[in-house]
């Protein structure tokens, strides 16, 4: 049981540190919205991409267009944001809990952490990196970070959904 416990705050510690950098997202997208506007202009506008390429048709040059797609990154991130503080705080809650209750915030960590996995792969590295060909750009692309954090966020929803062992598999378990 004590292992079991272990994984247990290890998930909810793990999500928590998920919800600490989209804290700090949040913070910075909103306080300092004008250079990361600034990104998802360039990015739409693809005005670094290589010159002649052929998918400039895809260029959407609308200022509208750019603040209403970074206003709803900035609200996915929150709604991140808010999902994996509520799913690391039942984690935590539960981590002596019986197994329904555990299953329940571990779903919830689960819709949190897909949450936020959606954005980096879709958001970032399908429509801007594929899409509006950020990959082209030495200056505005942020396709080495988007992967960053879908490989971490990934990580910790391998860990949240690792199984947790059985009594006969804990008290098979060597104790220090």
């Amino acid at each position: 049981m004590r292992h079991a416990i272990t994984l247990r705050v290890s998930k909810a510690v793990l999500v928590f540190a998920i919800a600490l950098f989209y804290t700090i997202l949040v913070l910075n997208n909103i306080t300092d919205y004008g250079s990361n506007y600034e990104f998802v202009r360039h990015v739409l506008i693809m005005d670094s991409t290589f010159p002649g390429n052929h998918g400039m048709w895809r260029a959407v040059n609308s200022p509208l267009v750019h603040t209403v797609l970074y206003i709803g990154i900035i609200v996915w991130e929150s709604v991140t944001m808010v999902l994996c503080w509520w799913a690391g705080a039942r984690l935590l809650k539960s981590y002596r809990a019986d197994g329904a209750k555990v299953a329940a915030a571990l779903n919830l960590a689960v819709i949190a952490l897909t949450t936020s996995l959606l954005m980096w792969l879709v958001a970032f590295l399908d429509v801007g990196g594929e899409w509006f060909l950020m990959w082209q750009s030495k200056v505005w692309n942020g396709q080495e970070s988007a992967f960053r954090m879908f490989t971490v966020v990934g990580l910790v929803l391998l860990v949240v959904v690792q199984r947790e062992p059985t009594p006969d598999q804990s008290a098979n378990r060597k104790q220090p």
